[in-house]
């Protein structure tokens, strides 16, 4: 399903970017992981990079969950 390969490919990319790990839809970014701003910069432009994507600023402060993530991604049409 795309919510688990979305959840795997978030898994991988936070990990990478900030060494932090057992995400599920849930994870808060903030609360849950404890990112910072540039934490939080550096898993967009991952993200930008992969899908070759553009996410604008004023998006990426609404992706506060990974399900946040999953959705926005699956409304610009990755799949």
């Amino acid at each position: 399903r795309f919510e688990n390969t979305m959840l795997e490919v978030i898994r991988e990319i936070v990990y990478n970017v900030t060494g932090k790990e057992n995400l599920d839809m849930d994870t808060d970014f903030l609360k849950d992981l404890g990112l910072n701003s540039f934490d939080i910069m550096n898993i967009v432009c991952a993200f930008e990079e992969r899908y070759d994507i553009s996410v604008p600023t004023r998006d990426v402060w609404q992706l506060r969950q990974v399900s946040d993530v999953v959705k926005y991604l699956a409304e610009k049409g990755i799949s």
